[in-house]
């Protein structure tokens, strides 16, 4: 596994709860809530590229 993807998850998680903190302080909790959202989206886009290249490499060692 790439420690790289660990660190890269790590800093989206960092940034939008800073963002998220920022918002909620200065009263834009709809936004603050699409902010969250859109880390989610971006790790879990991701998640779902090295699930795929997992995937692939369980297929290509079965050979199906």
């Amino acid at each position: 596994m790439e420690i790289d993807l660990i660190f890269k998850i790590a800093a989206i998680g960092i940034i939008v709860s800073v963002l998220n903190q920022v918002l909620s302080r200065s009263g834009r909790e709809e936004q603050a809530t699409m902010t969250t959202l859109a880390g989610l989206v971006v790790v879990l886009m991701m998640l779902t590229q090295k699930i795929a290249e997992l995937f692939e490499l369980v297929k290509e060692l079965f050979q199906f």
